[in-house]
């Protein structure tokens, strides 16, 4: 016979060491109508998933886009000069790394390779020109020194056993830009990390365009960025501009690098004349070094600086995402590869109607997300493979001051298949516009990489005092994890505040009156996350509201790896927002807990952190600054939870 654990009003549980109140849910609600009558109670229709739901509206309304609706008019590359290239084997690429590290590096074009770039921008414009209709690439390889830029009616499409190969080089995405900036080169209008600028162009890109396409037929329609092969004469690539020291030819802090003391960003006072004391103290705070290209950024944001005066490219180190589209509309990508890709595999910003289908997302290099709708509305993400270097799926809506395109609202994704990343489903942590009315289901985290580079968590919600931003109305149900995630947790002890009650008093994954220690990094099948690497951003003005969250139907099985058996380190984790990392003019704005999320019908394996929970045992629940989280018939280890927990910390609103 089954046991269920619940918390009465009078009792209480102690997870992680922190006391938690609550009440038992009801297990089904009769109306009174059904209890006169003596029969079963009618079941309603799904508000998501029925015929009338909100997800099947947003599927509904994205139905126009399919490569059928692009006029009937073909315009073959070759028609407009391109040609094939030749390829040669690539027996090394950077940082003494074999070619087996990511798919598609053992092969690259051949010095000297013709370059078929000219002819697919012309064919584009003839399309576009023409009224629309569909540029071909046929099957063979092909180079292409710079971004495809695609115009508005075009579907841009690689037949079957095509390959891409783009140049490695980053003065070919500095050399004809819409804008001219001097020694940075011409550079393009983009969004690295949640912040406007003007940077290296995409290897594909668009902005302002209305009907787009791009498409393929299948896994072996490629798209190669390249960015594990060396820049010419040197022992660096794409790769290397994350700054990792000892990998990717990274080999200490005078590695240019968006972690590096770039010389060429000027001090903040002169580029803000009249900057007052305040604000330049917090935005040169050593816990956040201004002069690094990924903290410049946000720096010049906050500080108010126009995006035309935020300029990166040639002598900086923001690397360009493989698929940025901006302000577009009626976007449609499907069927085809991406592989070795410098940032981010898909980046649509500031879009409406977007369909991803099909695709075959295939990159594990330093924050090679696979998809990362920003502030996009009315969203598609259907039958997608992930094999990613970071997360999977990340839903953003900008940082700092740069959230004046909204949020990221009305997402649906479903039936798609991770194979490996550090999170399966993240939504933030750039998310400073919000995001509202997320509908997503039937995901299958296969956490193919278990053995050697396991899946960090598997649905993960982030925020923190300078993301800021909201979360609600997200549904998420039926998630296969037939490896669990990793089963050892992980901190971010780095980026920890001083004097902060989130530190390393107490052991990972322990919550108590005084101190906590969150194992938010790795190890939780279930994250939500209000204080997501704090010491990283330096305002932190701007407090997360996160609420209405119902996650139902996640399984996850367990392994045995290294000595340990299990399905994840801890099952829950929520992590509220913590008032001290508040650093702005008081009054300080409410900061309020998480709230009101539901975990209903749930077997989340057996996590390693087993307890029983007390100051220094981690148990498999941990909560901080959180209130009304209810299990419903939940499994964790041995044990079925059907209550309502809460921790509401002094100060919350």
């Amino acid at each position: 016979m089954k046991h269920v654990y619940g918390i009465s009003r009078r009792g209480f549980v102690t997870y992680g060491g922190t006391a938690l109140g609550g009440a038992l849910l009801n297990v089904h609600r009769s109306t009174a109508a059904d209890m006169l009558s003596g029969q079963s109670p009618t079941p309603r229709p799904d508000p998501v998933w029925a015929e009338d739901g909100a997800a099947t509206h947003i599927i509904r309304s994205l139905r126009h886009l399919n490569q059928k609706g692009f006029a009937a008019a073909d315009f073959p590359v070759t028609r407009y000069g391109a040609r094939q290239c030749r390829v040669v084997g690539q027996a090394q690429v950077v940082g003494k790394l074999t070619p087996s590290v990511s798919a598609g590096a053992e092969r690259t074009a051949a010095p000297e390779s013709f370059d078929s770039r000219p002819a697919f921008l012309a064919a584009i414009a003839a399309c576009n020109a023409a009224g629309g209709g569909r540029v071909r690439v046929p099957s063979g390889d092909w180079y292409c020194a710079g971004p495809i830029v695609l115009l508005s009616h075009v579907n841009f499409h690689l037949a079957a056993r095509c390959t891409i190969y783009f140049s490695p080089q980053p003065h070919d995405y500095a050399k004809d830009g819409p804008v001219d900036c001097g020694p940075n080169g011409r550079l393009y209008y983009c969004r690295w990390q949640g912040n406007d600028c003007l940077n290296f162009g995409s290897p594909v890109y668009a902005r302002g365009a209305t009907h787009i396409a791009l498409t393929g037929e299948g896994s072996s329609s490629v798209l190669n960025g390249q960015a594990l092969t060396p820049f010419n004469g040197s022992a660096t690539c794409w790769w290397t501009y994350k700054g990792i020291n000892g990998k990717y030819g990274c080999t200490g802090p005078a590695t240019p690098s968006q972690a590096y003391i770039n010389p060429s960003n000027r001090d903040l006072r002169e580029v803000v004349h009249g900057m007052s004391a305040a604000l330049y103290a917090r935005l040169t705070d050593p816990q956040t070094p201004w002069q690094r290209d990924e903290n410049y950024l946000p720096a010049l944001s906050e500080a108010g600086v126009p995006v035309e005066r935020r300029i990166f490219g040639l002598g900086h180190y923001l690397r360009p995402c493989m698929i940025e589209l901006l302000g577009c509309t009626d976007v449609l990508l499907e069927n085809y590869c991406t592989q070795n890709t410098p940032f981010w595999q898909h980046h649509p910003t500031g879009c409406t109607n977007v369909a991803i289908r099909g695709v075959t997302v295939d990159s594990i290099g330093p924050n090679n997300d696979g998809f990362d709708p920003d502030s996009c509305r009315n969203v598609l993400c259907e039958a997608v493979t992930f094999n990613t270097g970071d997360d999977c799926i990340a839903i953003d809506s900008g940082k700092d001051r740069d959230v004046g395109l909204g949020p990221a609202q009305d997402h649906v994704i479903q039936h798609c298949i991770m194979n490996s990343g550090h999170g399966g489903l993240a939504l933030g942590s750039l998310m400073g516009g919000g995001i509202r009315g997320i509908y997503v289901r039937g995901l299958t985290m296969r956490n193919s990489n278990w053995t050697s580079n396991p899946l960090n968590i598997a649905i993960r919600i982030k925020s923190n005092l300078n993301r800021g931003g909201f979360v609600e109305n997200v549904h998420i149900r039926d998630v296969e994890l037939p490896h669990g995630v990793c089963l050892n947790g992980g901190s971010y002890e780095s980026s920890l505040l001083k004097d902060s009650p989130i530190n390393k008093s107490v052991p990972l994954g322990v919550a108590t009156r005084i101190a906590a220690n969150p194992s938010t990094a790795q190890g939780g099948l279930i994250t939500i996350d209000c204080d997501y690497m704090p010491g990283g951003d330096a305002i932190r003005t701007r407090p997360p509201v996160v609420r209405d969250i119902h996650i139902a139907n996640i399984r996850a099985r367990n392994v045995t790896r290294n000595g340990l058996s299990g399905s994840c380190f801890q099952a829950l984790l929520v992590q509220g927002p913590v008032f001290s990392d508040y650093n702005g003019p008081q009054p300080a704005p409410p900061i309020v807990p998480i709230e009101n999320v539901t975990i209903t019908d749930c077997d989340l394996g057996s996590p390693t952190a087993i307890g029983p929970a007390s100051r220094s045992i981690p148990g498999p629940i941990y909560i901080y600054n959180a209130r009304n989280i209810a299990l419903q018939n939940v499994r964790i280890g041995d044990r079925i939870y059907t209550t309502v927990l809460s921790d509401v910390r002094a100060g919350a609103a």
